[in-house]
């Protein structure tokens, strides 16, 4: 790593829906008098608070078409390609290297959904591997064609149980790995080889990421690779990234030891694509302006928090912050991290899904935020003292 700047990146997938529902970021801590020309309204202005505390590059999450067919928006950023692009843009200006992000769906794909994009339902694997490199292949040249080569790309989402379900679904049972589509995990292979080689074509030189949740769970990363390496279709890649949260994916020794368990066993680079950790288990409902019944609450559910190493409270942030860096900087072949949706504070109208996206997704709602308590500014959009632990690392 000697040679390799250790990326302090953000997910900020969400800021214009932010902004645009009244989110305003302050460079001053709780207490003190905020000045209003330190107020920071826009995009550019959030990457440049982003920056002053080392942050180093942005990720940027795709969705096909985050739109209902009668045009209504799925929210939690409403990330599609227009969008993309201009925060890709916006990221290059301000200095930032870019992890690209290509979900293959319409909204959220994660271990627990991966739907299908609306345009490419009832296809088979043969068009639906030819729609997947098309589609790359597009959405590539027009982020080459503005000058804005992403460094990194990732072929998928948290592909830990495959994409575009059904067709390319993990199996689990003996007969789920011959079902009408063939075998799941074939079908894994094809499509996200296709997209590796489409961003080949067109980017040589961006680095590929398949990205799995759950990082602390060293036996389910190893059947996953070893099944994806024993396809026929499997195309190679660069980095294995993770997504870790301390309330889901075990602990941070856990972490440590896939971490490096797989840079020796695969021979891969690692990158830590997601990550978060709670200041606070106060309650934002007053922020949202929501009824209980419209708000899905926080994902750091009590219970789940019961156990962490680090306590939910801004020096259990920072200390928690220190630990990871330390762990994932001793890793050979570690590359950094991305924390999740910093920015991504409690305002109304910016929740995680609309009703047009639960009927696309079929999903139980309700909405709001479920992650505030998680960010990087307090609720009322000020610095956390972990932004400082983060650039003094």
């Amino acid at each position: 790593m000697a040679n390799q700047t250790f990326i302090k990146g953000a997910d900020i997938s969400t800021i214009f829906e932010e902004i645009e529902c009244g989110a305003r970021y302050y460079d001053v801590e709780a207490g003190t008098a905020i000045e209003a020309e330190k107020f920071r309204d826009e995009p550019e202005e959030v990457l440049t608070i982003l920056k002053r505390y080392g942050f180093n590059s942005v990720r940027i999450r795709l969705w096909n078409d985050p739109y209902s067919r009668a045009g209504e928006k799925y929210g939690a950023g409403t990330n599609d390609t227009e969008k993309a692009l201009r925060l890709a843009r916006l990221s290059k200006d301000a200095g930032m290297s870019i992890l690209f992000d290509f979900h293959y769906s319409d909204f959220w794909a994660d271990p627990g959904k991966q739907t299908m994009p609306k345009a490419w339902e009832g296809l088979g694997v043969d068009e639906l591997e030819n729609k997947v490199y098309e589609y790359t292949e597009y959405v590539m040249r027009k982020l080459v064609d503005q000058g804005t080569t992403p460094e990194y790309v990732q072929v998928g989402n948290e592909l830990t149980n495959g994409l575009m379900w059904p067709v390319a679904k993990k199996p689990w049972k003996p007969e789920d790995f011959e079902s009408e589509y063939g075998n799941g995990y074939d079908n894994i292979a094809r499509f996200v080889s296709a997209g590796i080689r489409a961003v080949r074509k067109v980017s040589p030189e961006s680095k590929i990421v398949i990205h799995l949740d759950n990082g602390g769970n060293n036996p389910m990363y190893r059947d996953w690779f070893d099944n994806y390496f024993a396809r026929e279709y499997s195309e190679d890649f660069d980095i294995i990234g993770m997504s870790y949260y301390p309330f889901w994916h075990g602990t941070l020794p856990e972490l440590d030891f896939n971490m490096h368990d797989m840079a020796e066993r695969y021979g891969k680079e690692i990158m830590i694509a997601e990550v978060s950790m709670g200041f606070t288990m106060e309650d934002y409902g007053s922020y949202e302006r929501l009824l209980p019944t419209e708000r899905k609450g926080m994902a750091t559910r009590k219970e789940l928090c019961e156990k962490l190493e680090y306590p939910m409270t801004k020096a259990g942030q920072s200390d928690f912050m220190t630990d990871f860096m330390n762990r994932v900087s001793k890793v050979k072949g570690a590359l950094g991290f991305y924390y999740w949706e910093p920015a991504w504070i409690p305002v109304p109208g910016c929740g995680w899904a609309t009703d047009a996206a639960l009927a696309y997704t079929k999903e139980k709602g309700p909405g709001g935020n479920e992650w505030a308590n998680q960010a990087l500014f307090d609720f009322d959009g000020r610095v956390l003292p972990a932004l400082e632990t983060i650039r003094d690392f």
